[in-house]
């Protein structure tokens, strides 16, 4: 039995044995508040679960570190039988027939965001807690078979300390807390109830002093055919919504905006899902230290608390909070009402969530412009993530859990949903629609599969969808699209689009749905423009697809062979076709070419294609001309990983770095908007330039001065301070006292993680093997999940590489317990992370091997080093998954600093 890292195997046979009814949860969370004198690591947990085997049989309930006090089965005591540990859970011999079983257990907080996370506020020293239990966690808190396809119904009983709020999957119920398990007199009793089957990973439990703010929507749910009668309500449906987060950040919650774009997502829905919302009420809680961007928690979404943004923001980070409050409201259809069987088809979920997010986006909020975004930031992600070694199919393999969490990325997320939205061009939106509103109808409260997805899909379109299921969900890397012509006086005398097979993989050809995008110069300087004078749809099948449509037509300055990025595709562009974009990439009257373009460029970068160096001026000559937010920010961040990562280390140090940095300066100077200049100026805290206007600018920054700066768009607020003081610091010209000033004055969660991340700044290897051993300790003194990622943050501040690739002294081997022979971090890291895996948490150890990783040492030693780990059968896959992630990275990085140096 393997109930830690449950298999897929496992989990079917306990489906087939097992059906499991309602569990009543009760939990006493009276110990969690936390004093200057007292440590409470566990809380009470009793679970009673109704179940029926339908044959005789053996099988296990999962509980993960807990102290058992004792199991009853029917009645009878069980403990001794049960044999309980976290690695085999709690072992159940049950006869044919319904059952009842009893465990009454101690499980444990977490400060790793798994579990239930337990947070103290230095702002105030409250004390929140929340749950995560996606993929398997809720084992942490409860006795249950921990998979999505045993589904039951629940009742909680929560006690908590008086003046506390706990927020779960239903509306709370009051009373006074006797008869709970803890019998206070300063304790609350909340009671809750899911009266619809919800796998457990939907479970949620957030308690606290939270700030709360309520509201509702009402709207109608429109009729489709494809939708029951029965399933619909009568007349207007009414859904309470509530906000919730912590009370030192309350003046923060801008609770009007956060509702309109709540209400707007349920107006979408509404249109097009035909089925209602299933739960009842809908609270969404910003959580502190959370791992992830939000958890669709049936009716209780849990957010990280950074979306509540205490200083002047970007607009791009206020469009990707409204893309993820519609794509976590997505899930209450895809995911919490119709649920995958077992995690292969997690990519279900994610990649419709995040279609239907961009989808809402552009039809009803404020970002209109989402699937440009979508095609700069996700598309972006996933041809990344495509081109690692650990690429895997849209419709992966998941043997067990620890496969299952690391598949949680780009090819899940966002290159499904980029294939998606090709199947949507392919059969018609209205029509992926409809088949979505089958597949709701056909397994509302069940589980299904891709193949009952598909069918819908297929029913509602009348068109065969197994062969583009077999190119596109089966099958690994990317293909590349060419457009190939030949022109005469001034039209096409010829045009094809050629298609190379997919890389990494097989080289298979796919079909695709695509336009083809034909754009003129007009005008000089100032008024020149790119201005599209043709567009065709055509569908590629095969290594080369005539278009016919253009013979004969005017020939443009630039072709686009995704134009509108339909498709899931690399593209090439002729030579005429970049220089133009090479000199006019801001002159695009629209922005979505422009941001084809902006892709297309980047991955010849990544490619080898492009030089580093080239990159980074296209992006100072084009970025005035770039008016929206999301792609600017992208393609800005894109300029400073070309010079850190990808340009001649000596031309970055000499030049790059100084030229970037007086150009984004300049820009911000510049810069009559706030929001266009705040991107820039954050950008320009990321380069570890020692030119002397820049470092002068963030010296004023530092000091509150914007007008000093000569960045007059700006209002410097105490988030910039800490920004432009870490800048500082890295370069060595600020250090202990200057942050402890301004920690004096920011006594809030942001300001200790800012503090905690700008120590870890100062550029010497003692301070650097200090922070490595505090991330890295173990036990009661372990740093949260989130004093971790700053102290990661500050190990590899800007321009730290030059310090981390010094040699170790024998004080600095003694800080972070490494061996004589080990002469630099490399060497450490690959001499002790393949056994981080056991020491920590699945998201700890993740975060450490990725965060530590010698990314500042591009070198074949450090590859080799790398070789070895990956070659050795005792280290544990997910850790040689990361590895290999994190080697190809260097890998590109090494041959496109060869290049950049040609």
């Amino acid at each position: 039995m393997t109930s830690m890292n449950l298999t897929r195997v496992e989990a079917r046979q306990r489906a087939n044995l097992l059906q499991i009814h309602h569990y009543d949860i009760v939990l006493d969370l009276t110990t969690a508040p936390i004093g200057s004198d007292q440590e409470a690591p566990t809380f009470s947990s009793i679970t009673t679960i109704e179940l029926t085997a339908r044959e005789d049989g053996e099988t296990f309930l999962d509980l993960r570190d807990a102290d058992v006090h004792r199991v009853l089965i029917d009645g009878s005591d069980a403990t001794e039988a049960a044999r309980y540990s976290s690695e085999s859970g709690i072992a159940l011999n049950l006869t044919k027939g319904k059952h009842t079983v009893v465990v009454s257990a101690d499980c444990r907080y977490t400060n790793n965001g798994q579990g239930i996370h337990r947070f103290q506020d230095p702002a105030d020293n409250e004390t929140y807690l929340y749950s995560q239990f996606e993929t398997a966690d809720a084992k942490r808190v409860f006795a249950c078979f921990d998979q999505p396809d045993l589904k039951a119904t629940y009742s909680m009983h929560v006690t908590a300390p008086k003046g506390w709020t706990v927020v779960s999957n239903s509306a709370a119920q009051l009373s006074d807390a006797t008869g709970a398990a803890t019998t206070r007199n300063d304790a609350q009793l909340f009671e809750f109830s899911v009266d619809v089957p919800l796998s457990t990973y939907l479970v949620a439990f957030c308690a606290g002093p939270w700030y709360e703010v309520t509201d509702s929507w009402t709207g109608t749910i429109a009729p489709h055919p494809e939708t029951p009668r029965e399933h619909q309500p009568d007349g207007e449906l009414t859904i309470p919504l509530g906000l919730y987060c912590r009370q030192s950040i309350a003046e923060h919650l801008d609770a009007d905006t956060l509702f309109k774009e709540t209400k707007e997502g349920f107006d979408f829905y509404a249109k097009h899902f035909g089925e209602p919302y299933p739960f009842g009420k809908y609270d969404q809680i910003f959580c502190p230290e959370y791992n992830m961007g939000a958890m669709e928690n049936a009716g209780c979404v849990t957010i990280r608390d950074e979306y509540v943004f205490r200083s002047k923001t970007t607009g791009y980070l206020y469009e990707r909070r409204n893309d993820t409050i519609l794509h976590e409201m997505a899930h209450m259809w895809f995911g919490d009402l119709v649920t995958m069987k077992w995690w292969d088809d997690l990519w279900l979920n994610e990649s419709f969530a995040t279609w239907s997010a961009a989808a809402a986006q552009a039809e009803v909020s404020d970002f209109r412009h989402a699937w440009t975004t979508f095609a700069n930031v996700e598309k972006a992600w996933a041809y990344q993530q495509d081109q690692l070694p650990s690429t895997h199919p849209i419709a992966a393999d998941a043997s067990d859990i620890d496969t299952v969490e690391q598949n949680f990325d780009g090819i899940t997320y966002a290159k499904g949903a980029s294939t998606l939205k090709q199947l949507a061009a392919y059969v018609g939106q209205e029509e992926f629609l409809a088949g979505a509103r089958l597949h709701f109808a056909r397994h509302r409260f069940g589980n299904a599969t891709f193949a009952d997805l598909l069918e819908s899909l297929s029913e509602a379109s009348g068109r065969d969808l197994s062969g583009w299921a077999e190119q596109w969900l089966s099958t690994t890397g990317i293909t590349t699209l060419s457009p190939k012509f030949n022109t005469s006086v001034g039209k096409y005398t010829a045009f094809a689009v050629d298609q190379d097979g997919a890389e990494p993989g097989a080289g298979e050809l796919r079909d695709h749905r695509i336009a083809v995008g034909v754009y003129k110069l007009r005008g000089e300087g100032a008024d020149a423009v790119l201005e599209r004078i043709n567009r065709v749809e055509v569908d590629i099948r095969g290594a080369r697809t005539e278009v016919s449509a253009l013979v004969d037509t005017p020939a443009g300055d630039v072709v686009l062979v995704n134009d509108d990025d339909l498709t899931y595709s690399m593209i090439r562009l002729d030579q005429k076709s970049l220089e133009t974009v090479i000199d006019h990439i801001g002159d695009f009257a629209d922005s979505m070419p422009r941001t084809v373009c902006w892709s297309a460029t980047w991955q010849m970068v990544r490619a080898g294609q492009m030089r580093a160096r080239d990159f980074v001026d296209l992006v100072l000559r084009g970025a005035s001309g770039e008016d929206k937010l999301s792609v600017l920010e992208r393609v800005i961040a894109q300029a400073v990983t070309a010079v850190e990562q990808y340009a001649d280390p000596d031309w970055a140090a000499h030049t790059g770095r100084d030229r970037l940095a007086q150009g984004l300066l300049e820009l911000a100077r510049n810069e009559a908007d706030e929001d266009r200049a705040l991107i820039f100026v954050n950008a320009l805290a990321t380069i570890p330039s020692s030119a002397s206007d820049v470092t002068a600018a963030m010296r004023a920054l530092a000091e509150g001065a914007s007008d000093t700066a000569g960045i007059r768009a700006v209002t410097v607020d105490t988030d910039m301070r800490w920004r432009a003081l870490k800048f500082l610091v890295a370069a060595g010209l600020a250090g202990k006292d200057q942050i402890a000033a301004l920690a004096s004055e920011d006594k809030s969660a942001l300001g200790a993680q800012a503090a905690i991340a700008s120590r870890a700044s100062i550029p010497d290897l003692v301070n650097k093997t200090r922070v490595w051993a505090e991330a890295t300790t173990t036990g009661s003194d372990a740093p949260s999940n989130l004093v971790i990622r700053h102290l990661m943050a500050g190990f590899t501040a800007p321009g730290a590489g030059q310090v981390l690739s010094q040699p170790l002294d024998d004080a600095a081997r003694a800080a972070i317990g490494a061996t004589d022979s080990v002469g630099t971090l490399t060497q450490h890291y690959f001499a002790v992370a393949p056994g981080w895996w056991k020491t920590y948490s699945s998201e700890t150890a993740a975060s450490l091997l990725e965060g530590f990783y010698p990314r500042w040492d591009v070198s074949e030693a450090a590859i080799a080093a790398a070789d070895v780990i990956l070659r050795d059968g005792a280290t544990p896959a997910p850790v040689k998954r990361i590895i290999s992630e994190q080697q190809h990275l260097v890998k590109l990085a090494l041959r496109a600093r060869e290049i950049d140096r040609a």
